[in-house]
C-alpha cells in the first residue's frame, strides 16, 4: 500500500472518531458534513483536467475539516505539483487533529473563521485552485450581527448583495473571490437549492457576472451524497475571469461528476431570464400552447401557520374536556397522511368526514375581553403564555393567539411529496366538500371570478376541474417546484401557479389582461 493511501486510511478513521465525539445536533448546527472520499476524488480528477499540466498549484480549502480534498489532491495530482497549500478550519475539534495528521506535508492549516480572515493584498499570495465543501448552516443559525457582517463583506469583496435568508455557503463562496488569482479555478460542493429559491439570486448573479461559470453538476435528488444530511447537492466549477458574451455552460445531472446521466449546454444569456435553473438540466419544460397557467384561474395561498399546532389545534374531546366555547373553533383538515381518499366529504354541519377530526382555535378578542366573555378559554390560553406565546410566529402577532384567516378552499394541493410513491404522483390534489380550513402542509386553491362563476352554475364542473388538476403532468409540477435530498419535492404558491394548465380552458375562458399575455382564447 502506498504512502498516500496509508495517510488517507488514517484520515478516514480520524474523521469517524471526531464525528462520533459530537452529537448529530451539534454538527447540524455548524453545518459539518464531511465530504465522501469517492466524491472528493472525483472532484479533484475533474479539477485536474482543467489545470495546466505544467502549472504549479496554489491550493486553498476554506473549510478543510480533516482534509478530504487535500488527501485526494496528493493521491491524484501529486504533492510535487503543490507550490503552496492552505486550509482554514474554524473548529479546533477537527482542526488540531488535522494539523497533526498532515504534519510534514505542504499543507498549512489555519485555525480561524475563513469568513472573518482578511483576503491577501498581494497577487502572489492568492490561490489558483480553491476547492471547498463549505458549512451547510441555515440562515436561522446565524445571529443578526454575523449576517450584517457577512452581507457587508460580500458586497465589499465581490460587489454582490446576498439575501438575508441565504445559507452560510453563499457567503463562503462569494468571500473567496478575493482569494483567487485571475483565471483561478473554483470548484464548490454546495446544496443545489440556490438554483430555485429567491435567496439564491445573489449567488446566481455572482456566477453570471463576476466569473465564467463552466459547469454545474446536480446529483439526483434520490441519491443523497451525505449519509448524515438529507440535502440535494450540486458541484459548481468556474474561473475567475470576465464571462464571454453568451458563452455555453455545461449542465449535467445524475450519475457521478465524471459520468453524468444527462448533459446539456445552456447559453449564459438564457440563464439570466430563467428563475429556476434546475429546470435546465432536462429537456425544455413543456410549455402550455396558449400560455395558460394555474395562476390564471386560481388564487393560491399557503395554509395556516399556527405557531403551535399541538396547542391551537385539538380534537373534539379536548375541547369538551376544557369546556371551551365551540364558537371559537372551526374545523381544520388533518395532515395528508390521515386522508385515505383525495375527496373530503362532510356531514350536515359542514364538518369533514375524516378519520382524524380536528378543530382550530380561532379567536382575536383582546385578553381582557376574552377573560370576561370566555373565562375557560382565557385560562387555557394563559397556560401557553410561558412557552407558546414566545415562539417566533406568536411573538409577531397581535394578539399572540390570533390566527391567519384562510377560508375553506374547494381544492387543495399537498405542499410536499416524494417521487417513487405507491400513488405514482408526488403531489395530491384534494377536493374539499367541507367547511374545513387547512394548515401549511397544504396549498389552498381559490377559484378566480370566471372559474368561480362557472362552478357556481353547477353541471358537475367542480369535479371536472378536480379531474383536470389530477391530470396535470407530474414533470410540470416537479420542474416548477424545488427538491431536496432523498427525493423530497416541495411547491410554494407561486411555483404551483406557474404550472401549465391549458385544459382549464375547456371549463371556462379566462381574462389574461392582468397577466400581460396577448392571445386569443377562442
Amino acid at each position: 500500500m502506498n504512502k498516500p493511501n496509508v495517510r488517507e486510511n488514517k484520515r478516514l478513521a480520524l474523521q469517524r472518531h471526531l464525528d462520533d465525539a459530537k452529537t448529530q445536533e451539534e454538527r447540524n448546527k455548524l453545518g459539518q458534513f464531511a465530504t465522501p472520499p469517492a466524491l472528493a476524488r472525483d472532484i479533484i480528477v475533474y479539477s485536474s483536467n482543467l489545470l495546466s499540466p505544467q502549472a504549479r498549484i496554489t491550493f486553498l480549502d476554506p473549510a478543510i475539516g480533516t482534509g478530504a480534498f487535500y488527501s485526494a489532491f496528493r493521491e491524484i495530482i501529486g504533492e510535487n505539483r503543490i507550490a503552496r497549500a492552505t486550509g482554514y478550519e474554524v473548529d479546533s475539534h477537527y482542526g488540531l487533529p488535522a494539523r497533526k495528521l498532515w504534519r510534514g506535508t505542504a499543507l498549512k492549516i489555519v485555525l480561524d473563521d475563513f469568513t472573518k480572515a482578511e483576503p491577501p493584498t498581494k497577487k502572489e499570495e492568492r490561490f489558483n485552485l480553491i476547492v471547498c465543501n463549505p458549512p451547510y448552516v441555515r440562515h436561522h443559525h446565524l445571529c443578526t450581527a454575523d449576517k450584517v457582517y457577512l452581507r457587508d463583506a460580500a458586497k465589499r469583496y465581490c460587489g454582490i448583495e446576498i439575501n438575508g435568508l441565504a445559507g452560510f455557503y453563499c457567503y463562503f463562496l462569494c468571500l473567496s473571490h478575493r482569494w483567487m488569482t485571475d483565471c483561478g479555478l473554483g470548484v464548490w460542493l454546495i446544496p443545489s437549492e440556490f438554483m430555485d429559491v429567491n435567496y439564491g439570486a445573489g449567488l446566481k448573479r455572482y456566477l453570471l457576472q463576476k466569473v465564467t461559470l463552466l459547469r454545474i453538476h446536480r446529483f439526483d435528488a434520490r441519491e443523497v451524497q451525505f449519509e448524515d444530511a438529507m440535502v440535494s447537492s450540486a458541484i459548481l466549477c468556474f474561473r475567475k475571469e470576465a464571462p464571454p458574451v453568451n458563452h455555453e455552460i455545461n449542465f449535467t445531472l445524475g450519475g457521478t461528476l465524471l459520468e453524468p446521466k444527462i448533459s446539456v449546454s445552456v447559453k449564459s444569456e438564457g440563464l439570466k431570464a430563467e428563475e429556476k435553473w434546475s429546470r435546465l438540466f432536462r429537456k425544455e419544460p413543456r410549455a402550455s400552447e396558449n400560455g395558460v397557467t394555474l395562476s390564471d384561474y386560481f388564487t393560491i395561498k399557503r395554509g395556516i401557520a399556527t405557531g403551535g399546532n399541538g396547542f391551537f389545534i385539538m380534537p373534539r374531546d379536548k375541547i369538551e374536556e376544557f369546556k371551551l366555547p365551540w364558537e371559537c373553533f372551526c374545523p381544520v383538515l388533518p395532515s395528508p397522511r390521515f386522508l385515505d381518499e383525495d375527496e373530503v366529504k362532510s356531514d350536515a354541519n359542514g364538518n369533514p368526514l375524516v378519520n382524524k377530526e380536528l378543530f382550530l382555535l380561532r379567536c382575536r378578542l383582546p385578553e381582557e375581553k376574552l377573560r370576561l366573555a370566555y373565562p375557560c378559554l382565557h385560562r387555557y390560553l394563559m397556560s401557553g403564555r410561558a412557552e407558546v406565546a414566545k415562539r417566533y410566529l406568536c411573538r409577531h402577532r397581535r394578539p399572540w393567539y390570533g390566527q391567519e384567516v384562510r377560508p375553506p378552499a374547494p381544492f387543495l394541493c399537498t405542499y410536499m411529496g416524494r417521487t417513487g410513491t405507491k400513488r405514482g404522483r408526488p403531489f395530491r390534489f384534494i377536493l374539499n366538500n367541507s367547511n374545513a380550513t387547512a394548515t401549511n402542509v397544504y396549498l389552498l386553491l381559490y377559484p378566480k371570478k370566471n372559474l368561480r362563476r362557472a362552478i357556481g352554475q353547477g353541471r358537475g364542473l367542480i369535479r371536472k376541474v378536480w379531474k383536470i388538476l389530477n391530470a396535470l403532468q407530474p414533470e410540470d409540477l416537479l420542474e416548477n417546484g424545488r427538491f431536496y435530498g432523498g427525493g423530497l419535492h416541495k411547491l410554494e404558491p407561486r411555483e404551483l401557479g406557474r404550472v401549465p394548465a391549458p385544459e382549464l380552458l375547456t371549463v371556462t375562458p379566462v381574462s389574461l389582461k392582468a397577466t400581460g399575455k396577448q392571445m386569443c382564447l377562442f
